[in-house]
């Protein structure tokens, strides 16, 4: 530490109540401290310009100068009583016959700060007040109130006062309207932020169920043939325990894909996301658990998203088979006509009514992969027994996507 302090330049920092305040309040001493120092070195150089004609400083000039100058310091915690202690000092200064000068600066800081806070009123209260007081000094009043002899202002004076007080509320108003664009616009990206998180955790969510739902699944069918026949037939057995050991493998290895994108965000996948052109493999697995699919139709060359949904979606329907019907049989139809793609998976059920330990969100997911394609999904039982699962997804193959990508550009 001392090495790093000593190499680093040297800067002063001031005390700890120049930096944050007594204790540590908050309260803004620095900027304070500096514009009543102001006021006071300008009411100076101002009396003297103007000797002879307005009231000399006494005592009484300096305490008001002091109050209005001082009542800045409580301007973020108390903007409107300190926006009418400005207004209220500055007139009695003016009324008093002491010379124009920078007490007008804490009047235009104190309704920045009151306009800034939200508190409108009080701030175009307060600057009324002001300048019906000096309004009636400069015309009225003056002929009773120091200087003696004194005239009666002129009225380009009084002209140039008011564009004054204008022009400081119409830039205070700027900057409490910039204020509130900046707080909404910090409110619209934390949305924005939150949205994306809650659609992204939403979407590890549908991976892991539907990864896990369909090997549990196939590991859960398998595991019940291996215990069935380990005395009676030990070969059959070894098969459903290799089964049993390829099905957690490969969930295992989806798993540590999905994990890996909450690790490094932003960063391409190690592996290609499964698409329809994995439908044999699913295929495959369902025959291991005791299920034949059938498959009829050829998928288009499809866009990475559909391509996944796609699969995901007709994996979910053939574990929902294998879960709750009592059908050995499934069939899957694909078809892809005016700019969509249809789905359709069909088992003759019954359904075995068995608690099948799943978490019930599979076909919420489903239609959740659906919806974010633009897309659908219809699942429920059939007229002539069974059930049937039917999605339709917006088609847009790569090609077209590459084109139009080019065409926007």
């Amino acid at each position: 530490m001392e090495e790093q302090h000593a190499d680093a330049p040297w800067r002063w920092h001031g005390p700890r109540w120049w930096r944050h305040g007594p204790g540590g309040s908050g309260l803004p001493w620095r900027s304070t401290l500096l514009c009543t120092a102001f006021v006071l070195v300008g009411t100076h150089f101002s009396a003297r310009n103007q000797h002879g004609h307005r009231a000399s400083l006494d005592v009484l000039a300096y305490v008001l100068v002091v109050v209005a100058s001082g009542a800045l310091l409580w301007r973020q915690r108390h903007p409107v009583p300190v926006v009418f202690v400005t207004a209220v000092a500055a007139t009695v200064y003016l009324g008093a016959g002491y010379p124009y000068g920078p007490v007008f600066l804490t009047v235009a800081v104190g309704c920045f700060s009151a306009l800034a806070a939200g508190c409108r009123t009080a701030a175009w209260t307060a600057v009324g007040m002001f300048w019906a007081g000096h309004v009636l000094v400069a015309h009225w009043l003056y002929r009773w109130l120091p200087p003696p002899g004194d005239s009666a202002a002129s009225w380009g004076q009084e002209l140039l006062i008011s564009a004054w007080l204008v022009a400081i509320v119409a830039m205070a108003e700027l900057v409490r309207i910039r204020r509130e664009q900046w707080a909404r616009e910090r409110a619209e990206r934390a949305q924005a932020a939150r949205r994306r998180a809650d659609e992204e955790r939403l979407r590890i969510a549908r991976e892991l169920h539907d990864v896990l739902a369909h090997s549990i699944s196939v590991i859960n069918v398998q595991a019940g043939v291996g215990l069935a026949l380990l005395d009676s037939d030990p070969e059959q057995a070894r098969t459903a325990l290799t089964t049993i050991k390829a099905a957690s493998k490969e969930a295992l290895g989806e798993v540590r894909q999905v994990l890996d994108s909450l690790r490094t965000p932003g960063d391409a996948p190690r592996a290609p996301a499964p698409g329809l052109d994995r439908l044999p493999e699913l295929v495959e697995q369902a025959a291991d658990a005791g299920l034949t699919v059938t498959v009829d139709g050829e998928a288009p060359q499809l866009a990475p998203g559909t391509d996944l949904a796609a699969f995901r979606i007709v994996q979910e329907a053939l574990t929902n088979v294998v879960r709750h019907s009592g059908s050995r049989h499934a069939r899957v139809r694909i078809d892809s006509a005016q700019g969509t793609l249809r789905l359709r998976v069909d088992d003759d059920g019954p359904a075995t009514g068995a608690e099948a330990g799943g978490s019930g969100n599979g076909l919420a997911g489903m239609r959740e992969r659906a919806a974010a394609l633009g897309g659908t999904i219809e699942a429920g039982p059939r007229t002539d027994g069974g059930f049937r699962v039917l999605a339709v997804l917006p088609l847009r193959t790569s090609t077209e996507g590459a084109l139009a990508h080019r065409e926007d550009r």
